[in-house]
């Protein structure tokens, strides 16, 4: 057993006892890399990453490595989960150096942290041109005690150009059409406009660029953006990368037409994905969002939820060994389980074939089924999936029985609280779209989970929960992310204690994360753990940045509240994050989305009652209807004081003595008070009331 056999990460408990002398990142391992003389030996990965396996396999557990290892360096395994903020120095780093960037992550460090030498995958011996891990070992060990010095410069070089960088990068810029215009024009130069998606092969579905294509093309009424949306969805939902015998979302598409995927399966990815399909549904009413909105709601609940309400991390791409084993299938299998009738039928539609379309197996799919009624009309191509949907279920869940039984998947177990973030935001959408009591109880559960073992007695969060410990300090993403999911939780309840404390989350990202000379939150607190930089990101890669779901939510909070604190807030980080699109605003598209709202017109609804909850059909028409600039209060006899306190406006509409009064605003012009929901519904579908820009 080496240094990590007591850790709670699954990726580092993966490593416990490789004959490699790990520790994890801490002070001890340093300090003894000072007192020995050694580099530092940094691998960053995750434990659903097949690559990392693999380098594990071929290496790690190689005696040969483990010696030189072992005899020549101190050797750090970091989980990348768990602290974004190494992987995050580190990664700016090798995309600095390299060009590029990727898991494991492969870093030599000086003992005062400065990396030297860095890159991701190799393999055990240098093959065809790439270096083998054995010469680098080999050959920087040797440098380490004959060229000490021109190591040492070069780190130290490599961290200077570093924190250039960073400073370059602290632009303030000014929102504007402009960059909507150019993120939307760029995208849909990228599209692939027969199979949906944006860019060649590996294909990733990045759902946040999704949703703001779907909420610009509205603002812009541009059916052009709508369409490329739609086309995207649909294809994935037909293709390989979802699973239509479990649901969910695996990470990618290795091909362009979402056939072959790489068949990890995340958290963030199945919640975003969802939260896509869910506002797809409501603009067009087409059941086939709805129906794989819910399977992978329906797969978050059933695989990804612990006990105790948290969702894990996510599944791996690998069982027993074998990448997709758990997911493909052969013809004999499905007439085994099925019988041949049944078979067949479900071999014809989900194209399982004797020869296969990966590796000589099936992964189930409807992408022929699709391509077969591309030409059919909407209502048509409706009507004939719904048939197959209703036509497929018993065997859907007969064959998800057996191949539970068939192998298993290793699932990560950790629960990540800003990936708990957006899953609440999910799961309350289905709840309110849906009217599903079990969306909702579970949105509810998992933020009670968050409060309850992932917060401390100073109600500072923790980014990591697993086998009864809460650890490692909250990130941005954690408190941002977490404070979208208590607006959307009061969205769905109206329960103000979840506005009262998305208030406190923003007063702590203000407190901790914000940096008050050049603008923006930096992903660690100003009290955390101090690495070589203090990253800032705002790249909306796989996940959205912090600081994008910063902008967002800080804008949602000043309409919320009518603070003038959040208002202002909300200006400053839409500035930067202006400035940090530079010439690439199609890579910030949650940044997007946050200047889109801040530029279009916002809609405010008071809704004051004597009856205590919010009228039929108030609730009726947000779960019909995508507005997504308007933001709803619920003022009762109830929570009168203490909304009053949260949003100080509101104590000035009296409660009347029966019925409902709605306050309607729109960019800081109010209409006259209303008592029919009828007459407020009629106004904000005005052409006139839609206009959009100021």
């Amino acid at each position: 057993m080496n240094h990590l056999i007591n850790e709670k990460s699954p990726y580092l408990l993966q490593h416990a006892e490789n004959p490699v002398n790990w520790y994890p990142w801490c002070k001890e391992a340093f300090d003894r890399a000072e007192a020995e003389d050694k580099p530092v030996f940094l691998s960053i990965g995750y434990s659903t990453c097949h690559w990392c396996h693999v380098m594990a396999h071929e290496s790690f557990e190689n005696n040969e490595i483990a010696e030189i290892l072992n005899k020549e360096y101190i050797a750090v395994k970091v989980d990348r989960e768990e602290r974004p903020d190494i992987d995050a120095v580190y990664m700016n780093v090798c995309q600095a150096v390299t060009g590029s960037g990727g898991w494991p992550l492969t870093v030599i460090l000086t003992p005062s942290q400065n990396p030297f030498f860095v890159g991701t995958y190799f393999p055990r011996n240098s093959l065809y041109g790439q270096a083998g891990l054995i010469d680098i070992l080999r050959k920087i060990a040797f440098m380490w005690k004959n060229q000490k010095e021109d190591l040492l410069n070069a780190g130290a070089d490599i961290v200077r150009s570093i924190f250039h960088r960073e400073e370059q990068e602290q632009v303030s810029g000014t929102p504007s059409q402009a960059l909507l215009e150019i993120g939307a024009d760029i995208l849909s130069q990228n599209y692939d406009k027969q199979y949906g998606g944006f860019g060649q092969a590996p294909k990733f579905p990045v759902p946040h660029n999704l949703m703001f294509l779907m909420r610009y093309g509205k603002v812009r009424k541009n059916d052009a953006f709508l369409s490329m949306v739609k086309n995207t969805l649909y294809r994935m939902g037909v293709g390989g990368i979802f699973d239509h015998i479990g649901g969910g979302f695996s990470r990618y598409s290795t091909d362009s037409k979402w056939l072959i995927p790489h068949f990890e399966k995340m958290l963030y990815d199945n919640a975003l994905l969802a939260i896509a399909y869910m506002e797809a549904y409501q603009l067009t009413k087409d059941n086939f969002y709805k129906a794989v909105a819910r399977q992978t709601l329906d797969y978050m609940m059933r695989e990804l939820k612990g006990e105790d309400g948290g969702f894990f991390c996510g599944q791996d791409a690998d069982s027993e060994g074998v990448e997709g084993k758990y997911y493909y299938f052969t013809p004999d299998e499905i007439m085994d389980v099925l019988g041949s009738e049944k078979g067949k039928e479900f071999c014809s539609i989900y194209d399982i074939t004797d020869n296969g379309n990966f590796d000589g197996k099936s992964i189930p799919n409807l992408i022929a089924w699709k391509d077969k009624n591309k030409s059919c009309n909407k209502e048509k191509a409706q009507e004939e999936w719904e048939i197959i949907h209703k036509k497929t279920k018993e065997s859907r869940e007969r064959l998800y029985r057996y191949r539970k039984e068939r192998t298993h998947l290793h699932r990560d177990d950790k629960v990540i609280l800003s990936w708990n973030g957006w899953a609440i935001i999910a799961m309350a959408m289905g709840g309110q779209i849906f009217n599903d009591e079990r969306y909702k109880k579970t949105a509810e559960d998992t933020r009670s989970f968050i409060a309850e073992r992932m917060t401390d007695e100073n109600g500072r969060l923790f980014l990591r929960w697993r086998d009864k410990e809460a650890a490692c300090e909250g990130s941005l993403d954690d408190y941002a992310v977490y404070g979208l999911a208590l607006l959307k939780l009061y969205e769905l309840t109206f329960d103000t204690s979840y506005l009262k404390e998305a208030v406190l989350r923003g007063e702590q990202l203000e407190e901790f994360f914000k940096d008050k000379e050049t603008g923006g939150y930096y992903l660690t607190p100003s009290d955390g753990e101090k690495l070589i930089s203090r990253p800032k990101e705002t790249y909306d890669g796989a996940v959205p940045s912090g600081n994008s779901a910063a902008a967002v939510f800080l804008g949602r909070l000043s309409r919320y509240t009518g603070d003038i604190r959040w208002k202002e807030a909300s200006k400053i980080q839409n500035y930067f994050i202006a400035g940090a699109m530079g010439k690439y605003p199609y890579g910030h598209s949650l940044g997007l989305e946050a200047l889109m709202e801040a530029l279009y017109s916002s809609k405010e609804l008071v809704c004051v009652t004597a009856e205590g909850g919010i009228p039929k059909e108030v609730a009726e028409y947000i779960s019909e209807n995508t507005d997504f600039n308007l933001s709803l209060i619920l003022k009762t006899k109830e929570n009168a004081m203490e909304l009053a306190d949260i949003a100080p406006y509101t104590k000035d509409y009296p409660i009347p003595q029966e019925g409902c009064v709605y306050y309607l605003c729109q960019n800081g012009e109010c209409k006259r008070p209303e008592t029919s929901f009828g007459t407020i519904r009629k106004i904000i579908n005005t052409e006139e009331f839609n206009s959009n820009k100021f």
